[in-house]
Parts: structure tokens; C-alpha cells; sequence
């Protein structure tokens, strides 16, 4: 097997849908923040991953956190934002007020699961075996994540 995306860009992909999901919450706040305070806590949530993978990232044995060549920086964002995956940007520009905080929550749960797919799917086209660790890693923020998520959802009553 061929290794299509290194450790490094792995934690970069990450940092920045983790980044774009804080987007999400605190738009979803904005607009419903006075009636709950869930969609901060879930930014606050989305900012500790997001967090924690740049840790990971900078303890990494390859070195991490090296800056990326401009390009290469755009083509990681490329791919973290062109997926509707966790903090779409997309999903986060359709947000709209007449967005129900169940619908927002069934939104991000959905986004979520896609979330781990995507992973899921990296883990094929890496060979070595930290990055395979370390997107074990990432899937099970992930799923706890998505878990966060479908509790508020049971707690709002959809």
C-alpha cells in the first residue's frame, strides 16, 4: 500500500475541520444561543479537538507542525472544507434562523457521522502505522463527538 497522505497532513486536515466545525457551533449559537447553551458548548468542544490534534500534530515523529508551502497549505484546506463532513462550510452558510435548534443538531449529527466516513476512508490510503494510529485517534474524538451530539438531540426533545 501506498501512502497518499502523510502523518502531517493528516493532523493539518483535522486542525482545520475541527476549525471549520467551531465555525458551524458558533454560527448555530448566534442564532439560537439565547434559548440554549448548547451550540457554545459544542464549539468549545470542536476548539478542544481541534486543540488536541495540533498537539498531536507537533509531537508527531515526523516532525510536525512544519509549515506547509502555500500551496500545499491550500490544497489541506482544499480537502478538509470541500467535504460535507464535520463543519461544512457549506452547512455552516445554509444556517438560517428558521433552523430549529433540532434541525442544527440533526445537521451536525449527520455532518459528524460523515466525519468518521472520511476518516475511515483515509485509513485505506495510509500505510505506516502511526498515521493509522493516529486516525484511530481522530475516529474516536469523532464518535464521542457524534455522541455529544445525539444526546443534546434526545435532550431537545426531536
Amino acid at each position: 500500500m501506498v501512502n497518499l497522505v502523510s502523518l502531517d497532513e493528516v493532523f493539518a486536515i483535522a486542525v482545520q475541520i475541527e476549525d471549520n466545525a467551531g465555525k458551524f457551533y458558533r454560527k448555530a449559537d448566534e442564532l439560537h444561543g439565547a434559548e440554549t447553551g448548547v451550540f457554545s458548548k459544542l464549539a468549545a468542544m470542536e476548539d478542544g479537538h481541534k486543540a488536541k490534534f495540533e498537539n498531536m500534530r507537533s509531537a508527531a515523529p515526523t516532525g510536525g507542525a512544519k509549515e506547509l508551502q502555500a500551496e500545499g497549505a491550500m490544497y489541506l484546506e482544499a480537502i478538509a472544507s470541500g467535504y460535507r463532513v464535520e463543519g461544512s462550510p457549506t452547512a455552516t452558510a445554509a444556517l438560517t434562523a428558521a433552523d430549529s435548534v433540532a434541525d442544527i443538531l440533526r445537521t451536525g449529527t449527520e455532518l459528524e457521522k460523515q466525519a468518521i466516513l472520511f476518516y475511515e476512508g483515509l485509513k485505506k490510503v495510509v500505510a505506516d502505522e502511526p498515521t493509522q494510529q493516529a486516525l484511530d485517534g481522530i475516529i474516536e474524538q469523532e464518535r464521542e463527538h457524534l455522541v455529544a451530539l445525539m444526546a443534546e438531540l434526545k435532550k431537545s426533545g426531536a
